[in-house]
């Protein structure tokens, strides 16, 4: 997911911020990653997206905006995205990750 400092910038709402993001999928056997927000001590922060969880094929790039509330920014610190596996009766392991870029600052 990039870029991992992301830059708050105001939207075209008034007191909400906007945060634009992409994410690459890697790898072959994951098509869904679930967007979230979360506070220092990993507590999940409400925001608002196009997608909460999206569709992207292996060797994509999707770009994405994320909404956050101006009084809910003093908090916000991990942007994230979960990979999403999706099971089935002879699945093999799979494993899940999650990234997370770091929120630092003010809207400029």
């Amino acid at each position: 997911m990039t870029p991992a400092y992301p830059v708050v910038r105001p939207s075209h709402v008034d007191g909400v911020v906007k945060v634009e993001m992409s994410l690459f999928n890697s790898r072959e056997e994951i098509q869904w990653y679930q967007i979230e927000l979360f506070d220092l001590n990993w507590t999940s922060i409400p925001f608002a997206s196009s997608y909460r969880i999206m569709n992207i094929k292996y060797k994509e790039k999707k770009s994405f905006d994320v909404y956050i509330r101006k009084a809910d920014i003093p908090k916000a610190v991990y942007l994230c995205t979960t990979s999403k596996v999706r099971k089935t009766s002879n699945s093999r392991t799979l494993i899940s990750s999650k990234v997370c870029s770091r929120l630092d600052g003010e809207p400029t």
